[in-house]
């Protein structure tokens, strides 16, 4: 096979690996930093990393794990990068003043805290279930663990989870 048509090949199969997982990578990343902005941002340096190690691919039934670990590490890296900008709030205007006070909705900001104070091995696999759709089976492979492991993991985060949730309540 001449380096042209390897090209093409690797080309075709990259595009095919983008049109079937780019919602997923997205959807991940969005959940990860929760600004669109920025998950395209890290979903782009995603593509060309994988568009750089696309050989290191070998199982394609690995693949969407791989991107997936891909945008993870790359929504790391993203913020070690960035110094997010600060702002005295006595220089705001009254229209950043108002938009920083509006009310948001408080149930899903309070369900998110409760996601985010998750210790990572509970947060992660209920994540890449409830929002990725994984299977217990793909959660474990993509985590190195058990089916059991991971079963245990999510229970636990569902608890942890209801627990966290029903302590606001009271408190409120």
């Amino acid at each position: 096979m001449n380096s042209s048509q390897a090209g093409t090949d690797r080309r075709r199969r990259f595009d095919q690996l983008v049109a079937v997982f780019h919602q997923d990578m997205y959807r991940y990343a969005l959940w990860l930093c929760r600004d669109r902005a920025v998950a395209e941002d890290v979903v782009q340096e995603s593509l060309l990393r994988a568009w750089k190690s696309l050989d290191a691919l070998r199982d394609a039934d690995a693949a969407k794990s791989w991107l997936l670990t891909i945008v993870r590490r790359e929504n790391a890296r993203w913020f070690e990068r960035r110094r997010l900008e600060t702002v005295d709030v006595d220089d705001l205007t009254p229209a950043q003043q108002a938009e920083i006070a509006g009310d948001g909705d408080d149930t899903i900001d309070e369900l998110r805290a409760a996601i985010f104070s998750l210790e990572d091995d509970y947060r992660e696999p209920l994540v890449l279930q409830v929002l990725m759709g994984y299977s217990t089976n793909e959660i474990a492979e993509h985590m190195g663990l058990k089916q059991g492991a991971v079963l245990t993991r999510l229970h636990r985060a569902r608890l942890k989870l209801k627990a966290s949730v029903h302590d606001r309540e009271v408190v409120q």
